[in-house]
């Protein structure tokens, strides 16, 4: 087997088992809270999703790419996509809709995650970017940066990248909170 694709699959299950002891971990909650029947429907179809959602990158990985259960890159990104938006408007409809709070700020606190995920993404680039540099993404080099600066160094590695883009914004929001309610606001804000 190629070391490539070796690493790959190594890669690939990490992240899968990362995801599976989140989705474990939520699951054991609702248990604990003992769902009523109607919502047990509800955790059967979410475990479901979760179940597809696992298997799609395993089977793109073993099957070959004309076979019936192969699906396209495209199409898990387009479906990656839309669970990010659907993740932002359960955001709404918990604050808004059961809270009550017209909340204006939540979105800068997605997008700090969706910033974290970027610079991720910017680092896996490498030589395949239109300046082809081994260390800088295409904008620094075009912004004429001759360095990385340090809080990009780590971003080469997924799982910092995962707890930075659930720990920025939660200590942003920690921030805000404290201040709104060591000042006791009311209102709106």
């Amino acid at each position: 087997m190629p070391y490539w694709l070796l690493s790959l699959i190594v890669r690939y299950a990490a992240e899968l088992l990362l995801a599976l002891l989140v989705a474990g971990t939520g699951i054991a909650l609702v248990r604990l809270l003992r769902v009523n029947p109607l919502d047990r429907r509800a955790l059967i179809f979410v475990g479901a999703l979760l179940f597809v959602a696992a298997l799609v990158p395993i089977l793109n990985l073993l099957v070959p790419p004309a076979s019936v259960l192969h699906v396209p890159t495209h199409w898990v990104q387009v479906g990656g996509k839309y669970l990010c938006y659907a993740m932002l408007a359960l955001t709404v409809d918990l604050i808004w809709g059961y809270a009550g709070i017209l909340s204006l700020g939540h979105g800068a606190f997605f997008a700090l995650g969706g910033y974290a995920m970027g610079m991720y993404l910017m680092r896996q680039i490498g030589t395949r970017g239109v300046y082809a540099h081994p260390l800088l993404p295409d904008f620094m080099v075009f912004l004429n940066w001759k360095s990385l600066p340090f809080f990009w160094h780590f971003f080469d590695h997924f799982p910092y990248a995962l707890v930075m883009i659930v720990l920025v914004p939660g200590l942003l929001a920690f921030i805000f909170g404290w201040f709104a309610f060591r000042s006791r606001v009311t209102g709106v804000y």
